[in-house]
């Protein structure tokens, strides 16, 4: 394991903001008075009016974002899949993001577990039938240096993969599929995954018997 990171990359208003939105969502779930429920819509609508500055959206967007928010409020799972082949790794084309390159991965759907949902993310981005082997590690994304920040709390999992089958091809949200060695990695999708944490998936798949790292 590593030790947790001291360093929180969100910038404070962000932090505030989430907060506010969490403190809102949860409240909005339990709360039984009208008048409370009132005061916990003003704090959604202020959590949304922060994100919005932030981020120079449209308070409108961000609020009817946050109102799909239900239940008590929690980080969001997203997984991603690092697959070898001949000493690389594979990544794919960020389509979403200006064709910068990215771990194969998303969001955890419900129903999935964990190994099933990095799987089903590999086969659906880069055709390659895949076999989740390790966790190699379950970051807090705001304790590293991810840019853009994202306006919800997010867990990333990193699982080594062996594949199975397939052949390399495009999908719908993502471009082409390669492999790359460590010392010539394309430009990254930094929202997606740093440079840090594809050395940490190259540790894990020369020395599988590293524990895996968590913050």
């Amino acid at each position: 394991m590593t030790a947790p990171s001291p360093e929180n990359y969100d910038p404070q208003w962000l932090r505030w903001a989430k907060e506010i939105q969490a403190i809102a969502q949860n409240g909005l779930t339990y709360a039984e008075n009208h008048y409370d429920r009132e005061r916990y819509l003003q704090l959604r609508r202020m959590a949304a009016e922060m994100f919005a500055a932030g981020a120079d959206a449209e308070v409108a967007k961000v609020l009817a974002r946050l109102e799909l928010e239900e239940g008590y409020a929690t980080p969001k799972v997203d997984v991603r899949g690092a697959v070898f082949h001949d000493g690389k790794i594979l990544l794919v084309r960020e389509l979403a993001d200006q064709g910068r390159w990215t771990l194969p991965g998303g969001w955890a759907d419900p129903n999935d577990t964990p190994s099933a949902a990095v799987v089903r993310e590999i086969f659906e981005e880069a055709g390659l039938t895949a076999r989740a082997v390790k966790l190699i590690a379950v970051y807090d994304r705001s304790r590293h240096p991810h840019d853009p920040p994202h306006p919800q709390h997010v867990y990333k999992l990193f699982f080594l993969c062996d594949s199975v089958g397939g052949t390399l091809q495009d999908s719908h949200e993502t471009g082409e599929g390669a492999f790359f060695a460590a010392d010539a990695l394309p430009e990254l999708s930094i929202a997606r995954v740093t440079a840090q944490q594809i050395a940490r998936c190259f540790a894990h798949f020369h020395d599988p018997a590293l524990p895996t790292e968590f913050d």
